[in-house]
Formats: C-alpha cells, sequence, structure tokens
C-alpha cells in the first residue's frame, strides 16, 4: 500500500507542473479565450490510463471542454459526491514573474505557474487519488463523481453553469460536493494548525455602469461631460464603505478560533476582530461587508473629443441576504443618471458546519496532522458551487493542503509568483485519499 501511496503523492506534484504548462488562459473574452480542449484531453487521457470511463463535453462554445468520470462506491442507495475543479486559469504577464507563468516549475520546494493555487493543485490530487483508486480497486462508501470544469474564472457560462442548464444528467444522483478554496491550514499558535473549510461564499454580480452626455469639442466649456459624471458616480461607490454584517459562518468562524487562541474577538468591533487573524485578515474582513470595486473604465476615441457615452464596470460581491439592501444602496450612491446593467448575477452560497461529510474531512486531515482543527469560514470570492447550489446540492470548499506557517497563502490567488509547496500537494492527496474512502 505504501507503494501505491508513495506513487500517488508523486504523481500529484508531476500532475500539477504538467497541467500548469498546457496554457488554459480565460481572459473573459471569447476572441481571445485559449479554451480548456487540451487539459480536459490530458485528463481525460490520465483517466482512461487506469480504466475509467470518461464523458467529454464542449460546453456551448468549441474548444471549451469538461471531463466526466464515475466510480461506483458500495451504497448505490446513497447519494454520490462531485468532486469538481476548473481547468481554467486567470491570465499573467511573464515579465512580472519569477519564472514564466506557464512553466509548471518544480524548485525550492514549490510547483510554480499560473493556477498553481486556482486550481490545477487539486485537479493533480485528484487526478493522482482517482488513479490509486482504480489501480488499487478501491470501493468508496459512496458514488463518486469527478468532473473537471471550464469557464470558472469568467462565472462559468461555458462551464458550469452551461452544463447544469444543459446537461444536468451528469450530475444525476449528487447531493454533496468539495472543490477549492477550502481545506488549507493557517498557523494559529505553537505549531498549532487551523484548516479552513469553506461553507459559504458572497454572491457575485459584474456591473456595468453607463453615462450619456452631449458630444463636443475638447476646448469648450461643458456641463454635460459624460466622462466627469461617470468619474463622479465611481469615485463615490468605489470610496463607500458598506455596513458590517455578521453572517451566521463568519460568526462561528470567530467562534472557533477564539476557542483555538484563547483570543477574544468582539462582535461589537468586527474590523478590530478580524484585524487580529494576521494573514487571513484580509480575506475574512472581505466576508464582514458587500463591496463594489470599479475594475474597468471605457470612454472617448480622441483626445479634443468630449464622448457621449463612457462606461465602467464594477465587481461587486454580495453578502448572502443582503441582495435587496445592496441594490437600494447602490441608487443611492449613483444616482439617476448613471443606468446600470448587470454583466453577471450569481447568488451567495451558504451550508452549515456540520453532518457526517464534515466529520469525514475533519478525520482525515487530523489523521495526517494530529491536533489540528478544522473551522468554517466564507469565501469572498466565487467557484462553480454557485451552479450546483441550484441543483440543490450541498457544497464545501475543501482542497486540503497543510501550509508553512509564513506563506501569504490569499496573495498567490490571481498573484504574481503563483505556487504551491511541494510537501503541502503529498500531504493534501494522502487526505484526499483518506477522505473519498470514508465519504
Amino acid at each position: 500500500m505504501s507503494d501505491t501511496r508513495d506513487l500517488a503523492e508523486a504523481e500529484s506534484v508531476q500532475l500539477t507542473s504538467e497541467l500548469i504548462r498546457i496554457d488554459t488562459t480565460n481572459t473573459g473574452d471569447p476572441a481571445t479565450v485559449v479554451g480548456e480542449r487540451a487539459a480536459a484531453e490530458y485528463v481525460a487521457e490520465k483517466l482512461a490510463e487506469v480504466g475509467f470511463d470518461t464523458t467529454y463535453v464542449e460546453s456551448g462554445a468549441k474548444g471549451r471542454g469538461n471531463v466526466f468520470a464515475r466510480l461506483e462506491g458500495a451504497d448505490p442507495s446513497r447519494g454520490a459526491l462531485l468532486v469538481h475543479g476548473h481547468l481554467d486559469a486567470v491570465p499573467a504577464d511573464p515579465s512580472e514573474w519569477s519564472v514564466h507563468p506557464l512553466s509548471g516549475a518544480v524548485q525550492d520546494g514549490y510547483v510554480w505557474g499560473r493556477g498553481a493555487v486556482d486550481m490545477k493543485d487539486m485537479v493533480a490530487m485528484t487526478l493522482a487519488t482517482a488513479r490509486r483508486f482504480q489501480r488499487d480497486g478501491v470501493v468508496p462508501p459512496r458514488d463518486i463523481i469527478f468532473a473537471f470544469l471550464a469557464d470558472e474564472e469568467a462565472a462559468g457560462d461555458y462551464g458550469s453553469q452551461w452544463l447544469v442548464r444543459n446537461r444536468p444528467e451528469l450530475f444525476e444522483g449528487a447531493t454533496e460536493a468539495i472543490s477549492e478554496v477550502g481545506g488549507f491550514s493557517i498557523t494559529v499558535k505553537d505549531d498549532v494548525r487551523a484548516y479552513m473549510i469553506e461553507t459559504a461564499e458572497k454572491g457575485i454580480a459584474w456591473l456595468k455602469l453607463r453615462v450619456r452626455g452631449r458630444a463636443g469639442h475638447g476646448s469648450m466649456v461643458h456641463e454635460d461631460n459624460a466622462v466627469t459624471k461617470l468619474t463622479q458616480a465611481v469615485a463615490r461607490l468605489g470610496t463607500h464603505k458598506f455596513p458590517l454584517v455578521l453572517t451566521e459562518s463568519v460568526r462561528e468562524f470567530l467562534a472557533a478560533m477564539s476557542e483555538i487562541t484563547g483570543m477574544e474577538f468582539d462582535e461589537d468591533d468586527l474590523e478590530g476582530a478580524v484585524g487580529k487573524l494576521g494573514a487571513v485578515a484580509r480575506m475574512v474582513g472581505a466576508t464582514i461587508r458587500d463591496t463594489a470595486n470599479p475594475t474597468m473604465l471605457t470612454a472617448g476615441y480622441k483626445a479634443n473629443v468630449i464622448p457621449s457615452v463612457a462606461e465602467a464596470v464594477v465587481d461587486c460581491r454580495v453578502l448572502p441576504g443582503r441582495e435587496a439592501a445592496f441594490e437600494r444602496e447602490l441608487d443611492e450612491i449613483l444616482g439617476p443618471d448613471v443606468e446600470r446593467e448587470w454583466v453577471a448575477k450569481l447568488p451567495a452560497v451558504e451550508t452549515t458546519f456540520d453532518g457526517a461529510l464534515v466529520d469525514a474531512m475533519t478525520a482525515s486531515i487530523v489523521a495526517e496532522d494530529p491536533g489540528a482543527r478544522t473551522v468554517p469560514y466564507m469565501l469572498s470570492g466565487g467557484t462553480d458551487a454557485k451552479a450546483f447550489d441550484s441543483l440543490g446540492i450541498r457544497c464545501f470548499g475543501f482542497a486540503p493542503l497543510r501550509l508553512p506557517a509564513d506563506l501569504d497563502f490569499a496573495a498567490l490567488f490571481h498573484g504574481v509568483d503563483e505556487r504551491v509547496p511541494v510537501d503541502a500537494l503529498k500531504f493534501g492527496t494522502r487526505v484526499m485519499d483518506r477522505f473519498l474512502r470514508s465519504c
């Protein structure tokens, strides 16, 4: 057994590196998207090598590849577990990196490259574990659906959202799911680690703003300038602080951290409480209020021409239950002259931190890191869980990694020099193996 375990651990590192070297850059623009087909075909080949029957689906556009495989469990009457990961990655500028972002370099104890933590690492750990199960004839306690998906980085229109609308039979029988941005460790005291399990995530609302004015010559006095009116509205929105809100997920997280560390997290001073959390304070701090960050501006075509239209895009992230209140505040901040158009709008997702699946996550981590604690938390971003929640599937973030205490993990997502520790990949593969044997 140790031989196959060692092989799976080594494979997880190799697979991560090889997946990074397959360019799956997702710009969000169909004209410049590379597509996931090459990576999907690679995954399908690795599964077929050990005897899996796979299903390849192109979702809505040529080259947007998705791969599915199902491993039958001992009890077909139980709901299936969906293990899903996305194959696409955000763009990266090689001039900013220490290594080429598509190198998949294995050096200095890390695997480097775009997608290393978001999320070709979990794809690789899942793939290595699935291959081991098939080689060793492991029968899990329930059916497991392995899904490797396109387009998560652009809200899933050519991936999970399309599949849920057009191919829901691929997820037949699934009642629970695991995927990215959960199960990673933070060191809280004296070599004690808390592993953050994602049980909730904010809603995504990408908003296009448009202001119309009177076109004219740039040399004239002009009181109906679309650029001026838009930038004033964008500045109001970008500097606005939405109210502090303590959701149940964040309350549970702070209570668990208080128990582990002995520190007090005063609910009457939420920002101060979160500020005590060190490296994860930025991540958790984004889950105690709605946010609206301007990200794009478009206007004009010549230096001396005042344009008649100016546009901006704002990335809004909304807490569970805050949708109506958030839109009312938008109206007040932007005023009547600013047109609004939702480019993408996906709801918040939230579940409870309890049940047999959570127990299995905890047991699998503690078996590899005695004394570890698991804690629930809310993700400020979004994942493919938003699509699967609409099918009634209970979704968690669980891509286990034991991380160095001094690693700023949150900064690696979409960041320069994205990388994942080799030891963390091997740890995560061992945990994933234990978890899927007991799920």
